[in-house]
């Protein structure tokens, strides 16, 4: 049996303040389809958070969450950009294409997207998919975030050219706690059209919340959660979870203790000179060691085998969360020292 899994940051069920919060309401009843109170003054804390004039959708989770955002906005000749690395074009099993929408994917060193990397993608050919969303990710696959100047340049760019701007929010907690951000919830809101708060990686069992900004896109986009299968009967249950989250400041507490736990990771394996495929201060770092080394850490560990990056060295993707022990950090880079 492994020590530990540092697989993702979903392996354990629920904060606690969630589970008690679900047990206390759980006989009380409510209307469905998230129309229930809870739900909407959950709703309520996450505008008052973002300090915008913005729609909120409770969503079980990112896949359907980014098919759903995606398919509302696009015309059937329309296509998203996105990092070839991102969420939409790996890990989602072709789910917006299934929607009838190409990805139109360019390579990333870091997982982000640059201007000049959307410009790129960019024509007025009517024989070719017309590029009309940008999806980018924060923190992106890669752990690597977006500073404001960055998404500001993006979302500048957008404006000027006629296409929306979506984030994926699955680690946006971690990506907004990081030590080297200077982003927060209403500068989310102030640049990008469209985004959601991930909830599932981030201590919830289960949920997402999508956030509106843009009003054109706020028009009965019920009917599109309700067509993609995503308006929940018991909607209340997610709607308990992000009252709980976004209640005392709990959401960004949990998330900076996951990325304080990365943090410790990277600079214990800094210290025994080991290199990484990308700098991040999220909480996914990808430290790159000998193909034997992994082998026997796989021995004791649960993680991902990531990239291949020469014939004798691999690169591992190492997840903290909310829930990750200090004391299971420590024994792994005493186990990973006695290797090195």
């Amino acid at each position: 049996m492994k020590k530990y899994s540092f697989y993702n940051d979903y392996s354990e069920g629920a904060h606690q303040s969630i589970l008690d919060m679900l047990s206390q309401t759980n006989l009380v009843q409510e209307p469905g389809y998230g129309l229930d109170s809870i739900s909407l003054e959950a709703a309520d804390l996450i505008k008052k958070a973002v300090s915008a004039n913005v729609d909120v959708h409770f969503i079980s989770g990112g896949t359907q969450a980014n098919l759903t955002v995606i398919a509302s906005i696009l015309r059937p000749y329309e296509g998203v950009i996105a990092a070839k690395t991102g969420h939409i074009a790996v890990h989602e099993a072709g789910a917006i294409e299934s929607t009838g929408h190409k990805i139109l994917a360019v390579e990333s060193a870091d997982g982000k997207l640059t201007v000049d990397l959307i410009k790129s993608q960019l024509t007025d050919d009517e024989h070719m998919v017309k590029p009309k969303l940008v999806f980018i990710s924060n923190a992106t696959e890669l752990g690597t975030i977006y500073n404001e100047q960055e998404l500001k340049e993006i979302s500048e760019f957008c404006k000027q050219h006629d296409l929306y701007l979506y984030m994926d929010g699955a680690r946006l907690a971690s990506g907004l706690m990081s030590s080297a951000s200077d982003l927060d919830l209403p500068k989310v809101a102030k640049y990008v059209d469209i985004f959601y708060i991930g909830g599932t990686k981030n201590g919830a069992l289960i949920g997402e919340a999508i956030v509106i900004v843009n009003d054109q896109l706020k028009k009965e986009f019920r009917y599109h959660l309700k067509q993609r299968g995503a308006l929940l009967a018991k909607g209340k249950l997610l709607g308990i979870q992000f009252k709980a989250l976004f209640t005392n400041n709990l959401y960004f507490e949990i998330a900076k203790h996951a990325n304080v736990m990365a943090e410790k990771l990277t600079n214990g394996m800094k210290q025994l000179n080991i290199k990484f495929l990308a700098e991040s201060t999220t909480n996914q770092i990808f430290p790159i060691l000998s193909n034997d080394q992994i082998k026997k850490l796989e021995e004791m560990y649960g993680f991902y085998v990531w990239a291949k990056v020469d014939e004798n060295s691999s690169a591992i993707r190492l997840v903290t969360s909310w829930a990750t022990e200090e004391k299971m950090v420590d024994e792994f880079l005493s186990d990973l020292k006695a290797l090195v």
